[in-house]
């Protein structure tokens, strides 16, 4: 019995998709041990106002929002610093992959230009994965410092919103 050729086409295309999952399992491992020494506290503390708001009928208190600006800027300071530490390596894993790249380029003594270019990024696959890794770790501590900010503006935005609103009250009563 023959298949067809979109049957073809379709068990290809789940072949390849499942083995860019499997593949993707092993990347994913690899930058969160490099990310979470970095990001650790302060996704433990995002993790815990995201608690905090779950309870709808008790929204947090001045106090609370008070505590979570006060440590959001503090952790986000610190996990701003690392990420320019994960940049760092980021360029290093650059550097080391581009090195390995041309260094196998170069070894190549025959064949056309895409054979030797073909050849070269085989020999330096590893250092790609790896730079690509040291990559993805950098733009992902990134967008959490960003994100962090934004939740730490929203924080302030409501703080303020329950300050005004007071003032207003206050105003109004006397």
């Amino acid at each position: 019995m023959k298949m067809s050729l979109d049957e073809l086409n379709a068990n290809n295309i789940d072949s390849t998709r499942e083995n860019v999952e499997k593949n993707s399992l092993i990347i994913d491992d690899i930058v969160n041990s490099i990310v979470s020494p970095y990001s650790s506290s302060l996704d433990k503390y995002v993790s815990f106002i995201k608690d905090c708001l779950k309870d709808g009928e008790n929204p947090p208190t001045n106090e609370e929002l008070d505590d979570f600006c006060m440590n959001l800027s503090t952790y986000i300071y610190f996990a701003g610093g690392t990420c320019e530490y994960l940049g760092i390596r980021d360029d290093i894993a650059k550097a080391v992959y581009k090195e390995m790249y041309h260094t196998a380029r170069a070894n190549q003594d025959t064949g056309t230009v895409a054979d030797k270019d073909s050849l070269a990024e085989l020999a330096s696959q590893e250092e790609y994965i790896v730079s690509a890794a040291y990559n993805r770790a950098y733009k992902i501590m990134k967008s959490k410092v960003d994100n962090a900010q934004e939740l730490l503006s929203s924080c302030k935005k409501v703080l303020t919103r329950r300050i005004s609103e007071f003032e207003t009250t206050r105003i109004g009563g006397k």
